[in-house]
């Protein structure tokens, strides 16, 4: 075997304006390596530089100490064929410099197969050798090619370096079959595996979806992939060693110019943080609610005690005090006396008194809520509005509803829902009419307020300090109820809280 040759043979000197270019010829046929001298001398548009072996194993050495631009391999080497040069060529340089097999006139088989096994294109090999006028041409497309080829793949390099450094795990998925994945980046190694094996078993991200979220996810999942959407889904996903992790899942169809749907790239955000902070959140509102619940609860209790003092202690001062100047006065005009300007002054004053500490005792807690119950107070206090305000007001109560018995902290709710709307509707609304309304709906009571006032804005209801409507807000909510408050600028109010009876009802 004789000792390889680099350049054996450098062309003549080129035009400065000629793109120079070495190329690895492996010929044994001195005769063909000197007729693709001439034909590469003639190239108007490059400059060739010739790396020539006569052998496989001579090139195969060229090539592991030098770098040519392509590589000119004949299929009939003295040691070896083309395509056992093919295969031992190292990996980096298969993938890096172009290989044109040169084959004889009825290889057509050896053509595609050496085509198979990495090489970029092939020449037919004629007798008249009419194939070396088509060299350069067939070079220069070739390495045309391959810089495009070579443009590609420093491209994906860089997006995959760029999205390999961002804290996601990022994804392409094929539309069939389902489940399948062309790629997924190495932060998977944060569920414990390895690309390799997330690639490999493409049920292995279904098998990983939390129980309670799996069959939710994937009918999400397969009809974003059929459709093309864009997906956005939250669900849980367990590690290799059984840890949850919250994950939002972000994907969207790519199309080509036509509109034809390829694939599905994706993105998966580690969100277990911020769902354990919306958990915090919503623990501590429950605590909260229910420590405001306990606040009411307690407050009614206070308010029926001093109810019941003020009405059994000052109310029966204030009656006892009445009593005796009227006695006094009685007495007077017994007597023939005219009665004293300032106890018939004092007698006002005390019925005044008395009517005052009614009205108090009933804001704090009328007494036929807990004799007659909540329906006989709804209506009672309906007529006392209309008495101390002038609006008309009207309570209809549903039959059905009416036999119901509620419990006593559902019933005070539900008063005290009506009566803060009512308050608002006397200070605010400058409503001429307010209709009360209680009905069945489903297994749930509807209770409707509806005036005729000004109309509230419900868009900036909670932006001022409404601290009623809040409260009101507050009650139902603790008791599974929805409550809802709309206006518009002249056409009055409306406020409708729909209440399950699952836990309400007495007994």
């Amino acid at each position: 075997m004789s000792t390889p040759r680099a350049a054996v043979a450098t062309l003549p000197s080129a035009p400065p304006e000629r793109a120079p270019l070495r190329i690895l010829i492996v010929e044994d046929d001195l005769v063909d390596r000197m007729a693709c001298r001439r034909a590469f001398g003639s190239d108007p548009e490059h400059a060739f530089t010739l790396l020539e072996a006569d052998s496989g194993q001579d090139g195969l050495q060229l090539l592991a100490g030098d770098a040519p631009d392509c590589i000119l391999l004949d299929y009939h080497l003295p040691d070896m064929t083309g395509l056992e040069f093919l295969a031992r060529m190292p990996d980096a340089a298969a993938l890096a410099i172009p290989v044109m097999m040169l084959t004889g006139a009825d290889s057509a088989a050896v053509a595609a197969e050496a085509m198979r096994q990495g090489a970029r294109d092939y020449l037919v090999k004629d007798s008249e050798r009419r194939y070396l006028a088509l060299l350069p041409g067939a070079i220069g497309r070739m390495l045309r090619e391959q810089g495009l080829i070579d443009d590609k793949r420093r491209l994906e390099a860089q997006f995959r370096t760029l999205v390999e450094q961002i804290q996601a795990i990022t994804y392409t998925a094929a539309l069939a079959p389902a489940q399948s994945l062309l790629y997924i980046s190495p932060q998977i190694r944060m569920l414990g595996f390895t690309p390799d094996e997330w690639l490999a078993t493409p049920q292995l991200h279904a098998r990983q979806l939390h129980p309670d979220d799996r069959a939710g996810a994937m009918q999400a999942i397969d009809a974003h992939r059929a459709s093309g959407a864009p997906l956005r889904l939250d669900y849980r996903m367990l590690t290799r060693a059984g840890d949850v992790v919250w994950f939002r899942d972000e994907a969207t169809g790519v199309c080509d110019d036509a509109g034809k749907l390829l694939f599905i790239q994706g993105i998966l955000v580690d969100i277990t943080p911020n769902k354990l902070a919306e958990e915090a959140l919503r623990q501590s509102q429950d605590e909260l609610r229910r420590l405001s619940a306990h606040q009411e609860k307690l407050k009614e209790h206070e308010r029926k005690r001093i109810a019941q003092e003020i009405h059994d202690e000052l109310g029966g001062l204030l009656t006892g005090i009445k009593a005796y100047i009227s006695v006094s006065i009685e007495r007077a005009e017994l007597a023939g006396q005219a009665a004293d300007p300032l106890l018939i002054d004092a007698a006002g004053l005390a019925k005044d008194a008395i009517e005052t500490v009614r009205k108090v005792i009933i804001d704090l807690r009328p007494s036929v809520l807990d004799q007659l119950g909540v329906w006989a107070a709804l209506e009672w206090y309906a007529d006392q509005i209309e008495k101390r305000s002038g609006v008309a007001c009207t309570c209809s109560i549903e039959a059905q509803v009416a036999a119901l018995e509620l419990d006593a902290e559902t019933s005070t709710m539900l008063f005290r829902v009506v009566q803060e709307a009512l308050t608002n509707v006397v200070r605010h609304a400058d409503a001429a009419r307010v209709t009360i309304e209680l009905s069945l709906q489903g297994d749930a009571l509807l209770l409707t307020i509806i005036d005729d006032g000004k109309g509230i804005d419900a868009d900036g209801l909670l932006d001022r300090e409404s601290w009623g409507i809040l409260g009101m807000l507050e009650r139902t909510r603790h008791f599974g109820g929805v409550l809802k408050i709309s206006g518009k600028a002249g056409l009055g109010t409306t406020l409708c809280l729909q209440l399950p009876l699952e836990h309400a009802l007495d007994g």
